[in-house]
């Protein structure tokens, strides 16, 4: 199976200047765990994840005024759509996230996550659980 048969193609972008409640909150609106930033000026395509604004807050930082800028993640692994899923999850291992920018040429067209793969691989399992629950 490959990243495009996985991946979300509704992918919440945000700017650099977007206050990390601000962001929070369109992630928390889509029930999604990561936004795409793009920011033409300086560095392009980074993501912003809620693991990067829990640190933020788990710190004591101000959701209010800290920005997307500062704490998103610009050194990004991208993944293509004909990447297998085996490949994404590779990469994640190995880079210790849970979330891939899919990228056609240069522009992102989907988000790749853990939780789509797993998905993916254990179809079954999931609807054998609600089989099994209703049952007993």
């Amino acid at each position: 199976m490959l990243v495009r048969d996985a991946m979300s193609t509704v992918v919440l972008t945000i700017g650099p200047a977007h206050t990390l409640r601000q962001a929070a909150r369109l992630m928390a609106v889509r029930r999604i765990g990561a936004a795409v930033v793009l920011d033409s000026d300086t560095w392009g395509v980074g993501i912003l994840t809620e693991r990067d604004i829990l640190n933020a807050i788990g710190t004591g930082l101000n959701p209010d005024v800290e920005t997307a800028h500062d704490h998103t993640t610009t050194d990004v692994v991208f993944a293509t759509p004909e990447w297998t899923l085996e490949d994404a999850a590779s990469a994640m291992v190995h880079g210790g996230f849970r979330h891939l920018i899919v990228l056609d040429g240069r522009d992102p067209i989907g988000i790749v996550s853990v939780r789509d793969i797993i998905r993916c691989w254990a179809p079954d399992r999931a609807t054998a659980g609600a089989q099994s629950a209703l049952a007993g």
